[in-house]
């Protein structure tokens, strides 16, 4: 009996001791990990999952330690004070038995840049169309192991995540190309400036509108919004059963390789398939082209379509070289004629360019034919979009005798991007038909999508402040734009528990948005400006270096460095002229209207090479050119046109140029001293 009770106890003994020597499960989050830059001189936040009850002890070998307890849900959280910028150091995450260690720490000033394309648009540019200035030069010299950026990938969601995916990466000709342009020439500034490490979280997406970078909790204290916020609580389950069925899937990582080989380039998705003479597609579904796929049924959708068409080829063609033109195709695609290549255009940034591809006269027989065209939209809107009159097929040497291509086309999805991941479904099973029902598609344009998915999961990370470049998706609706800015820096001061968090922002720059001559961009532009009574704000100027012909303009490096200027005297107490003339008061007498300006920095300056910018109007409000005359640090405006002026403007078209510097040459914003800003 003896025996039996000490062999009991034994195996009792033996099973505890296997119980507690199991490992404690620790999981950070991404934006905890090598190269990892901390606030200085702060209370950082740090937190993660572990099995609950854990003690969890987090030390820094600049002489810090501090500890928490997992809750019943397995949340941690805890602050570290940090010391002055300095490193590299280790920080080590651990229990009792498991320990994470992060190397190559730096403490130094973090900020966060968000926004849209000219925010993302990296150091490369997206060429050929979107170049960077001097970018060649400038990722050659990126040299800067204490300037370092964690760039989140791409994921709209419809409830806040606790995690993102991403990486810091640490500034050298081997990794800038791929940094925001703007974010880079921002910490490169402060970086010479203060002598300290900078790092930069950058979480933008191209072609989004404010809101949805605005929690659903602040979106819903707005009219506007309210009804979409509650659609997206209740579809919330759906989304989780869709993002269950995608996992099941074949995935393939699309995330662009550190030696800059792009993984989408030459991707064969089930061509021999797509293309054999014997496919039956009677099943196919059919689009109307020309189309972005985010006004048709597919919704706010990246991914690979295969769309096909069959045309009946005259007698009077056969054996005929054929100009095939498809006009452009967001954001790449692959075509052929009878199962025969014959053209791609398959690279990042060609969006905008129109297909035109050559059919050998050896493939050109009489009757039907078959083009195939397989199109992968990999950012934003997408699809074969352009005008109908590009999409036609003739004879080489007689476009005039063509067939137009606009109209139905069969279409089969084949793949859909989330975030990294191209999921691959087999047509021939036909899986993405067999996908779950969604009531709602919730991508890069729902109100607080982006929110969820690429600010949520940063929070409580403990910032310096925030950098934003974005407004273009919001133009037409500037009065809303005021209310949504002031939720989104109010939302976002709150959620880093940072009531005077600084934010700056970016005026958008001139572009024609249909025409140069209309004022829906300036009527944004004036809502961005009279957003700077939001205390803690700074807003640079860009009329001066954007392009009219291109909503992404390649001067970048003025964008950051005046972002900078703003920071540089907001936190950092330098003694630098930081922002262009201001208009500060109006005065009017007789037939004059006079505005005076902060921030003249030793004087107002009118460039003669940029014609008048200058308008008045009467109580009729119809704006007349007036002329401009600089006294001291005030414009004087008169027109012959306008008796009695009653208000003035600047600069107040969508394609205006600055002509109105302060003697440093910092450009003044457009502006307007109207009452109210029309939409």
């Amino acid at each position: 009996m003896k025996q039996l009770i000490y062999g009991l106890f034994t195996v009792y003994l033996f099973l505890t001791m296997s119980a507690c020597s199991k490992p404690t499960e620790i999981k950070l989050p991404a934006i905890f990990s090598d190269n990892l830059v901390l606030q200085q001189n702060s209370n950082a936040a740090i937190w993660g999952k572990a099995t609950p009850g854990a003690k969890i002890s987090v030390s820094a070998d600049w002489g810090a330690n501090e500890t928490a307890v997992a809750n019943s849900d397995s949340t941690w959280q805890l602050t570290l004070p940090t010391t002055v910028a300095g490193g590299p150091y280790t920080l080590t995450i651990s229990a009792s038995n498991t320990a994470i260690e992060i190397k190559n720490v730096l403490l130094g000033e973090v900020w966060l840049a968000s926004g849209q394309s000219n925010m993302e648009m990296p150091l490369s540019g997206w060429l050929p169309y979107d170049p960077i200035q001097d970018s060649e030069e400038t990722i050659a010299a990126a040299n800067y192991p204490e300037i370092r950026m964690f760039t989140v990938v791409r994921r709209a969601s419809a409830l806040p995540l606790d995690d993102v995916k991403g990486r810091w990466d640490v500034a050298s000709p081997e990794t800038a190309a791929q940094f925001s342009a703007t974010a880079y020439f921002f910490a490169r500034k402060l970086h010479a400036e203060l002598g300290v490490p900078v790092g930069i979280i950058h979480s933008s997406w191209g072609g989004t509108p404010a809101e949805a970078w605005v929690s659903g909790k602040m979106l819903a204290i707005d009219q506007d919004f309210q009804e979409v916020i509650k659609q997206l609580d209740a579809y919330a389950p759906e989304e989780k059963a869709y993002l269950n069925w995608l996992k099941a899937h074949k995935t393939i990582d699309v995330t662009l390789h550190q030696n800059g080989t792009d993984p989408l380039t030459g991707i064969d998705l089930f061509n021999s398939w797509a293309l054999n003479s014997a496919l039956n597609a009677s099943d196919w579904p059919v689009m109307q082209l020309p189309v972005f796929i985010e006004r048709t049924e597919l919704g706010d959708f990246d991914g690979a379509i295969w769309f096909r068409k069959e045309v009946e080829i005259p007698t009077e063609w056969e054996n005929q070289e054929l100009t095939l033109s498809l006009g452009p195709i967001d954001d790449r695609d692959a075509t052929w004629f009878n199962g025969v290549h014959v053209g791609s255009t398959d690279e990042e940034g060609l969006y905008q360019q129109n297909r035109v591809y050559t059919v050998p006269a050896n493939l050109v027989t009489a009757g039907k034919a078959v083009i195939s065209v397989r199109v992968v939209d990999n950012r934003g809107g997408g699809g074969i979009y352009g005008d109908a009159a590009l999409l036609k097929i003739h004879p080489a040497n007689t476009p005039s005798n063509s067939i137009s291509l606009a109209g139905e086309w069969q279409y089969k999805v084949v793949a859909e991007i989330h975030g990294e991941s191209l999921y691959v479904f087999d047509p021939e099973t036909n899986q993405f038909d067999q996908r779950p029902e969604r009531t709602l598609i919730v991508g890069s344009q729902t109100p607080s999508a982006l929110f969820n998915g690429m600010i949520a999961p940063l929070v409580p990370f403990t910032l310096r402040g925030a950098i934003w470049y974005q407004g273009e998706s919001n133009v037409g609706r500037a009065n809303q734009y005021m209310r949504l800015k002031s939720m989104l820096v109010t939302d976002w001061r709150k959620q880093f528990d940072n009531e005077t968090m600084p934010f700056y922002y970016v005026q958008i720059a001139p572009w024609r948005y249909g025409d140069a001559e209309g004022t829906a961009s300036a009527n944004l532009r004036e809502a961005q400006r009279r957003m700077l009574v939001i205390p803690n704000t700074g807003m640079a100027v860009t009329l001066d270096i954007g392009n009219v012909d291109n909503i992404h303009p390649a001067n970048k490096t003025d964008v950051g460095e005046r972002l900078a200027l703003w920071a540089l005297v907001g936190q950092y107490n330098r003694a630098v002229a930081f922002s262009g003339p201001e208009p500060e008061a109006v005065t009017i007498s007789g037939n004059e209207l006079t505005i005076s300006f902060s921030h003249v920095a030793g004087g107002l300056e009118l460039r003669a090479d940029v014609p008048n910018q200058f308008e008045l109007a009467g109580n009729d409000g119809v704006f007349h050119p007036a002329t401009a005359v600089i006294k001291e640090d005030k414009i004087v405006l008169k027109s012959s046109k306008v008796a009695q002026p009653v208000s003035a403007r600047y600069a107040y078209r969508n394609g205006s140029v600055a002509s109105l510097f302060n003697k440093v040459g910092l450009p003044a914003p457009s502006f307007s001293t109207e009452n109210e800003i029309p939409n």
